[in-house]
């Protein structure tokens, strides 16, 4: 229980910085949010008036102050540009978000595991050398590129995919794929990393000496001690896989919070901006503490040690 009090107490400090830092960012960005709602031909008076109704006019410190009171409430008032509360916008979009991160982490931990399997269980290999370098590859790629070249195969050339948009299982499989593909590259060196060390431990030895074959040592044995860091990574990636479906959303017309998001910051739509980094936050908390939850399970020396 202690160790949950202290990341639910980290976690709040994490947020409080995440919608302070994006409070700070939205309004030292260039443009005005009166005038772009306004457009060219509004008048000085009407722009003033509109600059009063967002607040923009009052003292940075008491913008701040109300603009906290407000998130407290998850109230970030309305979106001027689509006529509706903020985080209502935001939760339209959200699901289609969480698809297709939850849909990239699934094949990213399950490719991975296997790669890294493959490659940790025979370290130093030909198979380990392959699937190191076909790992690095992976991270080196641009992401949307990668998703172009997909859409010319697949949905161009193949036709066999759409190429955008959504509605059906088979227009996510582009998108979800090219959110995996770097994902795919840490998971399966993470855990051959993690194999790899484990299997110099003596318990694999004494696992050997009492008859058991190489995939009974390596499934029964060595992956649950060598998971602790993969799903310490599965956490923090699947925050990274929110923030980076932004450009793949994009690519493939997903309607998800990239392109909300993307909009929202052309229009200095402040309310969207903020709405959707809270939530954004409040998600990235919650999986690091069901990643911290799950590996304290896996290993019982750390329930130990955050009881002491």
């Amino acid at each position: 229980m202690q160790m949950i009090a202290r990341r639910l107490l980290l976690g709040v400090f994490v947020m409080w910085g995440c919608v302070t830092l994006i409070f700070v960012i939205v309004r030292l960005a260039p443009g005005d949010q009166a005038t772009l709602s306004l457009g060219p031909d509004a008048t000085a008076d009407e722009i003033e008036a509109a600059r009063e109704r967002f607040g923009v006019n009052d003292p940075l410190l008491l913008q701040y102050v109300s603009y906290i009171g407000r998130a407290l409430r998850f109230d970030f008032g309305d979106s001027y540009r689509l006529g509706q509360p903020a985080m209502e916008a935001v939760l339209d979009r959200f699901p289609a978000t969480i698809q297709l991160a939850l849909s990239a982490m699934a094949i990213a931990v399950v490719v991975g595991l296997i790669l890294g399997c493959v490659a940790g269980g025979r370290p130093n290999g030909l198979v380990d050398r392959v699937v190191s370098g076909v790992s690095i590859s992976l991270q080196s790629f641009p992401t949307f590129w990668v998703g172009i070249m997909l859409i010319l195969l697949f949905a161009l050339n193949l036709r066999v995919l759409p190429s955008a948009g959504s509605g059906s299982l088979s227009h996510l499989v582009l998108p979800a794929v090219t959110l995996s593909l770097p994902q795919v590259a840490i998971v399966a060196r993470l855990t051959r990393s993690s194999l790899a060390e484990s299997m110099q431990d003596a318990y694999v030895q004494t696992a050997r000496s009492k008859g058991l074959t190489e995939p009974q040592v390596l499934l029964g044995h060595v992956l649950k001690n060598s998971l602790i860091p993969v799903v310490t990574i599965i956490g923090l990636q699947t925050g990274v896989l929110l923030g980076g479906s932004v450009v793949v959303e994009n690519v493939f017309a997903w309607p998800g919070l990239g392109s909300l998001i993307v909009d929202s910051v052309s229009a200095r739509d402040y309310s969207v901006v903020q709405a959707a980094a809270l939530l954004i936050a409040a998600v990235v908390v919650v999986l690091n503490l069901l990643a911290d939850l799950t590996y304290a399970r896996l290993d019982p020396r750390i329930r130990v040690e955050a009881k002491a």
